[in-house]
């Protein structure tokens, strides 16, 4: 959703998380969780390898990165929310 910021004369972006799906993506080493621009579908990956900078010394497996990613999400949404910019992207990698 895309609000206009009276102060300054321009169109601010409203990206929301109400999925809490994320899945990881064994080939890409990678987990991914979407998040929604009115009805436009946003796909993020986060790099496993950032992950586990936030937590040093889990594991490398599906469960142990999705575990940090569980951990942590908040602090990774608000790293996708101003790693967004709108506009026709519709992919974006956190690493």
């Amino acid at each position: 959703m895309a609000l206009l910021d009276p102060a300054r004369q321009k169109l601010i972006t409203v990206l929301d998380f109400p999925n809490p799906s994320r899945s990881y993506d064994a080939s890409r080493h990678c987990v991914c969780f979407w998040g929604y621009d009115n009805s436009r579908e946003i796909t993020f990956m986060v790099d496993d390898a950032m992950l586990r900078n936030l937590q040093p010394g889990v594991g490398s497996d599906e469960r142990s990165v999705l575990g940090v990613f569980d951990e942590f999400r908040e602090k990774v949404l608000e790293i996708a929310k101003k790693q967004y910019v709108g506009g026709p992207q519709n992919r974006y990698s956190i690493s």
